[in-house]
């Protein structure tokens, strides 16, 4: 940064990015700014600046120790170890530090009390232990599809609907499991459907018999909404939809389409008419969220209609180092492999993660929100009033 550029980010105050301190005598108190940093985006430590943003300054003694500080601060009291840039900028004939802490490649990051912390805005907060072990999951790549549902075996799964799955992708496989010649719960493992006689969290969401009986949360709230506000107490229609994957798709689907209006296609009075929204758009919009939602979030995917568009909203943000931009290009990173993989099979999805450049190529106006402090991820479809 040049002094114009930290001029501007000292002027426009704190947030999720930057943070003022006039001075720092503590170990701890700087350990923890540093690991909020590294579990989030990254950001910026300005030492010598107030929180109203005007520039107090170092003394040479200051920054000395300082740079002391710091340095016994991250080899000693943050795991894995981080290695922030400091520098010192003279500005208006007055010194400050500046810390410039990198997004963590190694996260979940840790005080040497143990403390996990992240971002939210100026604000930091200790991690929940259910963001934590995502965070463990992601650094040791384990992935919440793998995760072994320990109440479950072989009778919870629908055999009727995982039979016509291998009927149509492997007609011989379908044969020796009809015959009998090849064990179920066998193939099972080897789809990584099941692991040591119960399901995993994949197997269940597929093909359970009944998914929600051991994910009570992994299921599409859908409601219309009168008028062009959330907090509208009223509502058009709304619909709780539960079931295996497919079903989800397909009842989610459904909902949108029925409360859709169509257009005619030509000013010609006898000119065919079509939904106002293309139902391919909708459809791999749902198929994204039930794909790459992250399932270690006890949340619902979200359908909100309203008069001027329809919001669809998957609990996580974008995963990794994943953005709109690099979604836009038709980049992805799988969160969720087994389902990714299972569900070209079973879902109208190719998972070659062009469904979002898709769906952007026949509606440009689609605007995607990746919200880091809600941790969720929002795909927003006008509509045409």
């Amino acid at each position: 940064m040049n002094i114009e550029s930290i001029l501007k980010r000292i002027s426009l105050g704190e947030d999720s990015y930057t943070q003022f301190k006039v001075n720092l005598t503590n170990l701890d108190k700087l350990s923890e700014e540093l690991v909020a940093f590294s579990n989030s985006r990254g950001g910026v430590l300005f030492i010598g600046v107030d929180d109203k943003s005007n520039i107090i300054g170092l003394l040479d003694d200051d920054i000395r120790r300082l740079n002391q500080l710091i340095g016994n601060v991250v080899n000693t009291h943050i795991t894995p170890s981080i290695y922030p840039l400091v520098k010192v900028e003279e500005i208006e004939e007055k010194k400050i530090l500046i810390l410039e802490v990198d997004e963590g490649t190694n996260k979940p990051y840790a005080t040497n009390k143990g403390i996990y912390l992240t971002k939210v805005g100026s604000d930091k907060r200790k991690i929940s232990p259910q963001e934590l072990r995502r965070l463990f999951a992601e650094s040791k790549e384990l992935y919440a599809d793998e995760e072994v549902l320990s109440r479950t075996d072989i009778s919870d799964i629908n055999t009727e609907l995982f039979y016509q799955f291998v009927l149509d992708n492997d007609k011989d496989l379908f044969e020796g499991l009809k015959t009998k010649s090849l064990n179920l719960e066998i193939i099972l493992e080897n789809f990584n459907l099941m692991t040591n006689k119960h399901l995993t969290l994949a197997g269940n969401l597929i093909f359970g018999m009944l998914p929600q009986k051991y994910n009570p949360s992994f299921y599409i709230d859908c409601v219309y909404f009168v008028g062009s506000d959330v907090s509208s107490r009223e509502f058009v229609s709304k619909d709780t939809i539960k079931g295996t994957f497919k079903s989800l798709y397909k009842d989610a689907l459904r909902f949108i389409t029925s409360n859709l209006k169509k257009v005619q296609v030509e000013k010609n009075f006898n000119s065919n008419s079509q939904l106002e929204i293309d139902e391919i758009v909708l459809g791999e919009l749902i198929v994204n969220a039930l794909v790459h939602r992250d399932y270690y979030m006890n949340a619902p995917i979200r359908v909100f209609m309203f008069d001027d568009r329809i919001e669809i909203i998957n609990p996580g943000k974008l995963t990794n180092f994943l953005t709109i931009e690099k979604i836009k290009m038709g980049i992805s990173i799988q969160r969720n492999p087994i389902l990714n993989s299972i569900s070209k099979n079973v879902l109208p999805y190719s998972g070659y993660g062009s469904g979002i450049k898709r769906v952007l190529a026949l509606i440009p106006e689609i605007k995607l929100i990746n919200d880091i402090e809600k941790e969720e991820f929002k795909c927003i479809i006008p509509r045409k009033i």
